[in-house]
C-alpha cells in the first residue's frame, strides 16, 4: 500500500472497512477511558504487533497522546539485529522512530518463559524512566486461547484457566494493558499489510521444540472438529468471572497471612495449613511475586511438589523460582535464593 494511502486509512480510522472499522472504536473506547497521555508500545515486527503500532497512530489523529515504540532484540537467533533493523526502517514510513534494546543477557534453558522476563524486566525499566504508567501488548483471541490449552495440559485450575486478563499489575509503578485480547489475529494481520502492506515472520514460531508452537498446530484440527476458537473464548471469559469472586476473597487471605518483613515474606503456618490445596497454591505463588516481583503464577506442577515437600515432618528448607522456604518460628518464610 502506498504511503498516501496508509495515511488516509489512519486518519479516518479504517472507515472503508466495517470490521477494522469496529476494531478501531473499540481500541480508541478502552484508551479514552485510561485518560493517559503516554503509553509505551511493545513492538516485535509480527502481524499482531504491527496492527498495534497502526491503531495507535491512528489514534494521535483523534487524541493528543504520545506513545513510544519499543522492541528488545533477544540475541538468541542469529539474523535478530537485521530483523530488529528491518521493522525499524518499516515503522519509519509512518513517521515511527523505533528504539530497539539489545539483550545481553545469555538465555539458554527455558527460553521462551526466560525471554518473555528479560523482554518485561527491559520494557518496564523503560517505562519509569519516561514516567509511563501503561505499557501496551497485541496478545489477541488465539494467543489468548493458547494460553488456555497450555495451562490446561499442565492441570491449572481457575485462575490458570483464566488465561491473561486485559489488564495487568506489573508493579507499583507499571502496568500491562492486552487491547486487543478478543480480536482475531486474521483482522490484525489485515491493518498490517492494508498500513504496512507486509509484516515479519518470526522462525521460532514454527519450532516444534516450544509447547506453544504444538499448541498452535492444533487450531486446524480442533476447527475442524467442531470446537472453534471463538467458543474457547466465551469459557475463557466466564471463567474470568469466577476468578473475579475468587480474587476478592483470596486477597483478604493474603492480607492476614502474608506479611513482608525487610527482605523476607513470612507466612503465618498455623492459619496456612487450614486451607485446601487450591488456596494453598495461591498464597505460595502470591508470596513468591511479592517477594521476586513477578506478575506470573509457577507451574501448578511445581507449587504442587513444594507444598507436599513443606507439610513433611522432616522439612527443613526448599527452593522454587528462585525463592528459598524456610521455617522460622510460627512463620514459613521465604527469601530470595542465592545462586
Amino acid at each position: 500500500m502506498s504511503k498516501k494511502n496508509s495515511s488516509v486509512n489512519l486518519k479516518n480510522g479504517f472507515k472503508n472497512n466495517k470490521d477494522l472499522s469496529n476494531i478501531f472504536l473499540n481500541f480508541k473506547n478502552k484508551l479514552d477511558a485510561l485518560k493517559k497521555k503516554k503509553y509505551v508500545v511493545a513492538v516485535s515486527g509480527g502481524p499482531d504487533s504491527l496492527a498495534l503500532v497502526a491503531l495507535t497512530k491512528a489514534y494521535v489523529f483523534f487524541r493528543k497522546t504520545k506513545f513510544y515504540y519499543v522492541l528488545v532484540d533477544h540475541n538468541i537467533r542469529k539474523n535478530s539485529h537485521h530483523e530488529a533493523q528491518k521493522v525499524k526502517r518499516l515503522l519509519k514510513k509512518i513517521n515511527i522512530n523505533l528504539k530497539i534494546f539489545l539483550n545481553k543477557k545469555k538465555i539458554i534453558k527455558n527460553i521462551q518463559a526466560e525471554a518473555r522476563n528479560t523482554r518485561y524486566d527491559i520494557l518496564t525499566n523503560y517505562c519509569k524512566r519516561n514516567r509511563v504508567k501503561i505499557l501496551l501488548t497485541a496478545h489477541n483471541l488465539e494467543d489468548q486461547v493458547e494460553t488456555f490449552l497450555i495451562r490446561l495440559s499442565r492441570g491449572s485450575g481457575l485462575r490458570g484457566l483464566s488465561s491473561m486478563k486485559p489488564f495487568t499489575k506489573i508493579n507499583n509503578q507499571v502496568s500491562l494493558f492486552r487491547p486487543l485480547l478478543e480480536n482475531k489475529k486474521k483482522l490484525l494481520i489485515k491493518i498490517s499489510k492494508n498500513i504496512f502492506g507486509t509484516y515479519f515472520k518470526d522462525p521460532s514460531n514454527k519450532n516444534e521444540r516450544y509447547l506453544r508452537t504444538k499448541v498452535r498446530n492444533l487450531k486446524k484440527p480442533l476447527e475442524n472438529s467442531g470446537i472453534k476458537y471463538e467458543q474457547i473464548f466465551r469459557s475463557i471469559q466466564n471463567l474470568s468471572l469466577s476468578k473475579t469472586t475468587l480474587e476478592g476473597y483470596l486477597n483478604k487471605i493474603f492480607k492476614e497471612l502474608i506479611k513482608k518483613s525487610n527482605k523476607e515474606i513470612l507466612i503465618n503456618f498455623n492459619k496456612y495449613k487450614n486451607f485446601s490445596k487450591d488456596i494453598k497454591m495461591a498464597i505460595l505463588n502470591e508470596s513468591i511475586k511479592k517477594l521476586k516481583k513477578n506478575y506470573y503464577d509457577l507451574r501448578s506442577k511445581k507449587v504442587d511438589n513444594l507444598i507436599n515437600i513443606i507439610e513433611k515432618r522432616e522439612f527443613k528448607k526448599s527452593s522454587l523460582g528462585g525463592c528459598l522456604f524456610f521455617k522460622k518460628g510460627k512463620n514459613l518464610c521465604l527469601k530470595v535464593e542465592k545462586l
